[in-house]
């Protein structure tokens, strides 16, 4: 089955490669979407894929890379769309 999660992570999650890492492991895990830094020091993430693969990120994210602190997590769970074709890195703030 095919799922869709917004994810927004607080803690040290900006100036620690966390983007560059979230794409990594999406592209790995076949997982499409976008991830982006937020003005107020959080990181915003879109994922879609398998539910599995979306739910293994969604645990990475969780984590993060070796340089983050993730102190907080929400996952909201959205209807799954399909319009996503890769994963990217989105710059700027624009909503």
């Amino acid at each position: 089955m095919k799922v869709r999660a917004r994810v927004f992570l607080s803690g040290r999650v900006q100036g620690v490669f966390f983007r560059s890492e979230i794409r990594y492991e999406a592209k790995k895990l076949g997982v499409k979407g976008w991830v982006r830094n937020l003005p107020d020091g959080r990181v915003e993430a879109v994922l879609e894929g398998e539910e599995k693969s979306v739910k293994e990120l969604v645990e990475f994210c969780r984590r993060g890379p070796s340089g983050a602190r993730v102190t907080g997590i929400d996952v909201m769970w959205e209807n799954y769309t399909g319009g996503l074709k890769d994963f990217e890195i989105r710059y700027g703030y624009r909503f």
